[in-house]
């Protein structure tokens, strides 16, 4: 059983279990109201799935792509739960999240019919007027999202030239990244045995401040 947290665009928090399911799950869209609402959402979710800390297995976080503000703090807040408990941190890139959840609601097809859908361009806003991306071609025998290319940053303008759209791939441009989504393709990437991608923030843009290369020279 995962706690899980993404704060990539909105703040959403979920705790999910691989055969329950998500037993309970929290969003807010606001982009700039993580700190204030993630120690609420996740004391809503435990609660309402009547789960204890001590019960939880690990902590599920979503590694973006995301701007670095957002980004950061659902992060830390993962990483300081998990050590708190005892348990480890699991990283999730965050649009696989969005791709599994489309996949595994495709007008609600069956496993098998729904690894025939057609491939997914999964689109976050990187703000700045430039877009995150990543391309999937579907699910494997997992039924985890099979990821082909990204997460990237583009321009829109650059994006839309890409041969995407003539590869067949269905855009899905997304304001939010689900928890329980995040949560369950953690669990079944366990559960399959598959690696789990670096313990990284995919920011995709240097920061604005940087450090100088060495000290400042002062003349008198």
């Amino acid at each position: 059983m995962l706690l899980a947290i993404d704060t990539s665009a909105g703040t959403s928090v979920a705790v999910v279990d691989r055969d329950g399911g998500v037993l309970s799950e929290r969003s807010v869209a606001d982009t700039r109201r993580h700190a204030e609402v993630i120690g609420r959402l996740i004391e809503e979710c435990l609660a309402e799935a009547d789960v204890t800390r001590a019960s939880l297995s690990g902590v599920a976080a979503g590694m973006g792509p995301g701007p670095f503000t957002g980004l950061r703090v659902g992060i830390a807040a993962a990483r300081v739960f998990a050590l708190g408990l005892g348990k480890p941190l699991v990283p999730v890139v965050s649009h696989d999240a969005i791709a599994f959840s489309r996949f595994s609601h495709v007008d609600q097809l069956s496993a098998a019919d729904a690894r025939q859908a057609p491939g997914l361009l999964v689109v976050t806003d990187a703000r700045r007027r430039e877009v995150y991306w990543s391309a999937y071609s579907g699910q494997d025998e997992d039924g985890l999202p099979v990821r082909t290319d990204g997460p990237a940053l583009s321009r829109p303008a650059a994006l839309d030239e890409q041969s995407f759209g003539h590869a067949g791939l269905l855009r899905l441009d997304a304001a939010t990244v689900p928890a329980g989504a995040l949560g369950m393709v953690a669990e079944l990437t366990f559960a399959a045995g598959h690696p789990f991608p670096a313990d990284e923030p995919l920011y995709l843009r240097s920061p604005d401040v940087t450090l100088s290369a060495g000290p400042k020279r002062v003349s008198s």
